[in-house]
Formats: structure tokens, C-alpha cells, sequence
């Protein structure tokens, strides 16, 4: 084998996921819901103006201004993603927050273990790399149980990182 062909094995991930925040509503539904909002707050309001309280229909346009705010958020927040790579040579873990800053943290494969916090009520709480006395939480976005999928899938990636490349499949 040639030494090209073992540098591109090592690196070769055995594990690469992206982990972002669930978020049940796409820009598609927020227009519709924005749309039957501003809908409801605009005939609900028009009985106030026709009796003179017209300041009614201010509030009602402040609901509507809030409910904004409040998706404009949850979708900035959306942005934020981790992504854990493992080669033989490194697991490589970045996370980038909703503001874009990013923290990387990189380890050896062969010291760095998988930390768990179960709870028998909820399952997986809490993952950790650890490596060398550092310890870095993963997979805080998932749910315990797709947490504990994560972890499986992860521990293996990390076993078989260990065992080093595979110079078959080149």
C-alpha cells in the first residue's frame, strides 16, 4: 500500500453528523400562521374602532407586532449547529452558536471516552466527550431518546476509530 493511500484512510471519517435544534415550523407555515394572525387581529379589532375604542386595535396590532419578535427569535436560535467528526486520527467537535461563534475541540480517538448521565425515568440526560480531563457536552439539541441513538452510533464510530483504518476498503 501506498503511503498516499494510508495518509487518505486515516482521514477518512468513520463519523461525521451535524446536530441542529428541531423546529416544527418552516418559513412556509410562519407565513401562514403570521397571515391568519394579522387576519384575526384586523376583524377582531374592527367592532372596537366602529364603537370608538379605537386604542383596541392598537393592542391587537401589538399582539400581532410580539408574535414577530417572538418567531423572529426562535428562528435566529434555529442557526445554531454542532458537528462531531471522527477519523483514526482525531475527533474533531465544532460548535457553532446562534450568534455565530464557534468552539472547536479536538481529541485523540484512543483518549477520549463517552460520558453518560442517565436517569431511569428519562433516559440519556446528558453526553460527554471526555478526554484528558476535558469534558465537553454533545448532543444537548436531540432528545434522550434520539440522545441515545446518537450515543450508540457514536460509540461505535469511537471503537472503530480506535481499531484504526480500515486499508481494505481503499
Amino acid at each position: 500500500m501506498r503511503g498516499d493511500d494510508a495518509s487518505a484512510a486515516a482521514e477518512r471519517p468513520v463519523f461525521d453528523a451535524t446536530i441542529t435544534p428541531h423546529r416544527s415550523l418552516g418559513q412556509n407555515g410562519f407565513r401562514l400562521v403570521m397571515t391568519l394572525v394579522c387576519l384575526a387581529s384586523i376583524v377582531s379589532s374592527i367592532p372596537f374602532v366602529v364603537l370608538g375604542a379605537w386604542p383596541v386595535a392598537g393592542f391587537f396590532g401589538l399582539d400581532v407586532i410580539a408574535l414577530f419578535i417572538a418567531f423572529h427569535v426562535n428562528f435566529r436560535h434555529a442557526r445554531a449547529f454542532e458537528r462531531i467528526v471522527v477519523t483514526p486520527l482525531e475527533v474533531l467537535l465544532r460548535k457553532v452558536s446562534h450568534h455565530g461563534n464557534e468552539a472547536v475541540w479536538r481529541s485523540n480517538p484512543a483518549w477520549t471516552k463517552l460520558e453518560r448521565q442517565d436517569d431511569e425515568d428519562y433516559g440519556l440526560l446528558r453526553l460527554s466527550l471526555v478526554s484528558r480531563g476535558k469534558s465537553v457536552a454533545v448532543a444537548a439539541a436531540l432528545s434522550p431518546h434520539e440522545r441515545e441513538g446518537f450515543a450508540d452510533a457514536l460509540g461505535a464510530a469511537l471503537a472503530s476509530a480506535r481499531r484504526g483504518p480500515d486499508f481494505g476498503a481503499v
